[in-house]
């Protein structure tokens, strides 16, 4: 596993330059990090490909790294309120954003129990998707929603927003990866700029009750080894439901933005 990471590392980060993406990461970071000289920027970014190397190798091959519980470590001050909770956790959305191995991030929910569920995108060969789905089954014990699609389900009928929604309401822990563009979100703070971010989040605990974990999932080196840190955002209950939910979406952008200044090579620059 770490020597097909390493040569796939290096790979990326001789190839990617030469892909548009590059470009667009380059941008990115010039925007959150004026200050910064481009020969600091193009260290990060190369720092990025290398990381998103890995991650291509690891993603067919999350069943071993699972199988490896040594290779997951929460940090200190997260395993202390994880253990608080564990087993009073109830209904939780747990919400991360692409920084290391992102997938991972859902672990903790996986070794709390009550088979946690995760959103994922469909790939489009229906065998792949199967493959894909079938290593991550330990992973996400309590399924993958898509687009519409439970479990691969050709359903079309059922909507992924209802779907997540009942699972969560009947008591269910579903985890979500909320830092892409999101064309019909709400518009909240991310490094000085309004972006359109994933409101759903807040939208799902504050109606169903929810408790909200962000986690955070960092390389630790330069093997597929990883720290996950978990912090709790309280979600208020005010009379108005509508400043409830952009308020926690800036929140939740806000400790994103923080996560992504202290390690910005493990954050996927390139997309929009």
């Amino acid at each position: 596993l770490d020597v097909a990471g390493n040569v796939s590392a290096k790979l990326w980060r001789l190839i990617a330059p030469y892909d548009r993406r590059h470009q667009r990461a380059l941008q990115n970071l010039a925007i959150a990090f004026p200050d910064k000289t481009p020969a600091e920027r193009e260290a990060i970014a190369l720092g990025m490909w290398e990381n998103l190397g890995r991650v291509m190798v690891e993603t067919m091959q999350l069943d071993r790294i699972i199988a490896e519980p040594d290779r997951i470590q929460l940090v200190d001050s997260t395993a202390t309120v994880f253990e608080r909770y564990r087993n009073k956790m109830g209904s939780a959305i747990g919400v991360t954003l692409h920084m290391g191995n992102w997938e991972l991030a859902a672990w903790p929910l996986t070794v709390a129990g009550n088979k946690p569920a995760a959103v994922y995108r469909t790939v489009k060969n229906p065998y792949v998707d199967r493959y894909l789905r079938a290593l991550r089954k330990d992973l996400y014990p309590g399924g993958l929603l898509g687009r519409g699609r439970m479990n691969g389900s050709v359903n079309e009928g059922q909507k992924t927003a209802r779907l997540i929604m009942d699972f969560v309401r009947q008591g269910g822990r579903l985890g979500l990866v909320c830092d892409l563009h999101d064309r019909t979100g709400l518009p909240v703070p991310f490094f000085g700029r309004p972006a359109r971010s994933a409101a759903i989040p807040a939208m799902i605990a504050r109606r169903v009750g929810a408790r909200i974990w962000m986690g955070r999932c960092l390389r630790v080196g330069r093997q597929s080894r990883f720290s996950i840190e978990l912090k709790e955002l309280k979600v208020p209950r005010t009379a108005n439901a509508g400043d409830d939910v952009k308020w926690v979406t800036a929140a939740m952008q806000a400790q994103f933005e923080a996560w992504v200044r202290e390690a910005p090579e493990q954050w996927m620059w390139s997309n929009r």
